[in-house]
């Protein structure tokens, strides 16, 4: 550990696996908090904003400050803000992801947005992809926070972003 500086993890199967730690975990970043070493835990889920995964790692024993989780849906605010700043988007996902595009100055909107943004969710339909299609062939720019098609969720695998992402794409 003394000759690396900062250290990448992944949430899902790195430090957690469902609602139990990876053995090993806590102690790991216990570590690196008492060494002052830099660390991000990464997640490409977006559902959820940072503080939120917080107190989740906390309810399982683990203390990190919300600033050291990076969330797919913070990403993607980045990636937008950079792209055109202060943009309309449609959106299908949860708070995560639209917490992230209102805190960049995002509009979120089904009046001519810009961009159609697809994240994590559990709460779609028909008619949300159906009129995300529709933005789409209407020349709205298509982004998904993240290309998996399957992911972990309780009682086991569930379909991710990237199998409703499959969805919309082809309007492209």
């Amino acid at each position: 550990m003394d000759e690396i500086k900062h250290y990448l993890m992944d949430m899902d199967g790195v430090i957690l696996r469902g609602t139990t730690l990876i053995p090993g975990a806590k102690e790991f970043v216990q570590r690196l908090r008492a060494q002052g070493i830099p660390f991000l835990i990464l997640t490409n889920n977006s559902r959820y904003i940072p503080r939120d995964l917080q107190v989740r790692l906390s309810y399982l024993g683990l203390e990190v400050p919300a600033e050291a989780i990076f969330t797919s849906a913070l990403a993607t605010a980045q990636f937008l803000h950079a792209q055109r700043p202060g943009g309309r988007a449609y959106t299908i996902g949860e708070s995560g992801l639209t917490t992230a595009l209102h805190d960049i100055g995002y509009v979120l909107t089904d009046q001519e947005p810009e961009y159609v943004v697809l994240g994590e969710t559990t709460a779609y339909g028909f008619d949300r992809i159906t009129r995300a299609i529709r933005f789409v062939m209407a020349g709205a720019r298509f982004i998904a926070t993240n290309p998996d098609v399957m992911g972990p969720g309780e009682g086991g695998i569930v379909p991710a972003t990237g199998a409703l992402a499959a969805l919309i794409s082809p309007a492209q």
